[in-house]
């Protein structure tokens, strides 16, 4: 109450009716005139004052530091019915004019109602919210903490519900599955036994997942237990979002509809975690993607574009190369520490082209296709050591780190996304065919080597320096020479061609020469050895797809029956030195006799090496090339043709 109304309620109180008037003179009279009627009213302002200001300390101490604050606050103040006007009367007649003489109108009667009822409710606001701080305060520690953690909880999940029924920013879009989705049985019978087989191993590889590790990122099939890399932070279910496709193209319908309903239920993204935006991109990104694609599970097109925005903050660098790590929650990105001077790599923002294109596609949200586009404007002001792309480039300055050239690990899928991207825009994307080519052609000048055995391999360039070592992820390069073969400048198609053909032929020696007839992750052709690893740590075998991805692009492009049978040699390798009771393991040494299990099944055998083994047995009506690309984690992305689905809201 200010305090120029309180003063007549003092006046009152000090004035000559409450001394008796003038007849109440005398010594009494004159004391109490010494203090004087002035001093009186502001004594009892003062006291006043006091009582009323601890009283609104004890109201607003109570709200206020209360650990569910929130909702006391709610009640006391924001009742939204205390602060209406009063309802019209009945029959929607106008109020009525105030009266002659300054008598009150049955309005303002109705009103200053109205206004005694708006009193009553703040005051059995204000006493419930007591109560509930009396409540509150008589609670366990741990009970509070549990109510909290309720309420917000509560609210997510109102939230997710709001979000799910209108789904914001997603334009509908009318699903048209692209043409291979499903094709036909091999006519040749010992083809069709063969499929079968892989299907059977991916049973095996899936039944065991579910049984020891459904929910979590991957199998550790000797512990039959759960195994996680710090890759995907807290984010789980990597084998089952990278298996979708495998599983729909193998006709696995019951095992897709339970992973679909897993991601329907569990997949989170909404976690407090640094993850690898190249890894989650590919793996996931690209398997929600390639499964929406596929199926025409709305979900699928759903948790895409939800990661996708969580993927967004990675780009905010001065350049707009994104970091190599993000923290998902805060936006908050970093470089892998030993990434030259904190560069970011070249296969990891290299690689993020496709899917982001697609999610363009499918949000109708142009912001991913230009963060993506922007990297090659970044590129492209660049000079290039010898026409070649360094591995290293620093996201704050834009200038390369280290001059470190590799067509395998840090470089690989970078060369191979620009010429999807060709592809994938049914061939349109001029800027990426002609990064393409102009990189393949500096690739052969200046790291494409022949052995003195005739093996030709891809070797590696450390500022001008060859280092003669050939990684298994280099492997992919036969495949990706031979896809590109037909747009080929100069009438190279046929060299192309057997480029593809001379690094499938090395690639298959890395595996023949070992014990296991499974290939190394490194072999040299240095001090006598050719195609043999010669360092312990370069021996093992993870369950990698690169050679087996090559030889499906080869049989695809030549039919030449090698290929499928260097592929089943590698089935029968797996089946005897890497499937074990839980699943499949990688090897520690190839070279060894006595198998050394890694106790891991990596998501990507699921993804890559049982797809591509599928898809060398199939006929080529499924997933034919003309209308898909692999991004590099093997899952299906659609060529987008000029008559295909748009991401425009259908008019109904």
């Amino acid at each position: 109450m200010p305090a120029a109304s309180l003063l007549p309620l003092f006046g009152s109180a000090a004035g000559p009716g409450a001394l008796g008037g003038p007849a109440g003179g005398g010594a009494a009279g004159g004391g109490r005139k010494a203090a004087g009627p002035g001093a009186f009213r502001l004594t009892e302002k003062f006291v006043l004052l006091l009582v009323f200001s601890a009283f609104i300390t004890l109201c607003f101490g109570a709200i206020f530091f209360l650990p569910d604050s929130s909702k006391l606050l709610s009640g006391v103040f924001f009742h939204s019915a205390a602060l209406q006007p009063p309802p019209p009367p009945p029959g929607g007649q106008p109020r009525a004019p105030p009266q002659p003489g300054g008598g009150p109108a049955p309005a303002a009667a109705a009103a200053a109602a109205g206004g005694a009822g708006s009193l009553e409710r703040i005051r059995a606001d204000h006493e419930r919210a007591l109560r509930e701080a009396k409540e509150t305060l008589q609670k366990l520690p741990e009970e509070i903490r549990r109510d909290i953690r309720q309420d917000k909880e509560k609210l997510l999940q109102d939230a997710r519900g709001r979000k799910e029924a209108g789904a914001p920013g997603l334009p509908q879009r009318l699903f048209r599955q692209p043409v291979g989705a499903v094709g036909q049985e091999p006519a040749d019978p010992a083809v069709r036994q063969r499929r079968a087989k892989i299907k059977e191993m991916m049973k095996h590889a899936w039944d065991n997942y579910k049984r020891y590790a459904w929910g979590l990122n991957e199998l550790k099939p000797i512990s039959k237990q759960g195994h996680s890399s710090n890759l995907f932070g807290n984010i789980q279910g990597a084998t089952i979002v990278d298996a979708l496709d495998t599983l729909y193209i193998m006709e696995m319908k019951e095992e897709f509809k339970e992973a679909k309903e897993w991601v329907e239920k569990n997949l989170d993204f909404n976690v407090n975690a640094e993850i690898s935006v190249f890894e989650v991109n590919i793996r996931f990104v690209g398997g929600l993607l390639s499964a929406y694609y596929l199926s025409g599970e709305e979900v699928f097109r759903k948790k895409a574009v939800e990661l996708g925005e969580k993927l967004l903050p990675a780009f905010n660098t001065p350049t707009g190369i994104p970091w190599a790590l993000l923290n998902i929650k805060s936006g908050i990105g970093r470089n892998w520490p030993w990434a030259s001077g904190g560069s970011s790599i070249l296969a990891e923002f290299g690689t993020l082209h496709l899917e982001f294109v697609h999610l363009s596609h499918l949000s109708g949200n142009p912001v991913f296709a230009e963060k993506v586009m922007n990297i090659r404007k970044v590129l492209n002001r660049l000079d290039k050591p010898e026409g070649l792309y360094p591995n290293y480039l620093n996201p704050s300055s834009g200038q390369w780190g280290q001059h470190h050239v590799s067509i395998g690990g840090l470089g690989d899928s970078f060369y191979e996304y620009l010429l999807k991207a060709w592809l994938m825009s049914d061939k349109t994307d001029e800027e990426g065919k002609k990064m393409y080519y102009d990189a393949v052609q500096a690739i052969e000048t200046h790291l494409i080597r022949k052995s003195s055995g005739g093996l030709t391999y891809i070797a590696e360039w450390k500022g001008g320096l060859l280092e003669h070592k050939m990684g298994h992820l280099t492997c992919f390069a036969g495949g990706m020479f031979a896809l590109g073969a037909d747009g080929a400048p100069n009438d190279k198609t046929g060299h192309h061609i057997e480029l593809g053909a001379e690094i499938a032929r090395t690639c298959h020696e890395s595996y023949d020469r070992t014990s296991m007839k499974l290939g190394p992750e490194a072999f040299r052709f240095d001090g006598g050895v050719e195609a043999i690893a010669t360092r312990q740590n370069e021996k093992y075998y993870i369950l990698r797809p690169e050679v087996i991805e090559t030889y499906m692009y080869m049989w695809r492009l030549t039919h030449d029956p090698k290929y499928r049978q260097w592929g089943w040699e590698a089935v029968e390798a797996l089946e005897k030195h890497c499937r074990v009771d839980g699943g499949y393991s990688g090897i520690r040494d190839v070279y060894n006799n006595h198998e050394s299990h890694d106790d891991v099944q990596q998501s990507f055998f699921l993804s890559e090496t049982l797809k591509y083994l599928y898809l060398l047995f199939s006929e080529d009506d499924l997933l034919p090339f003309e209308h898909w690309v692999f991004n590099t984690e093997a899952h299906p992305l659609p060529v987008l043709h000029k008559d295909y689905g748009n991401t425009e809201e259908n008019q109904k």
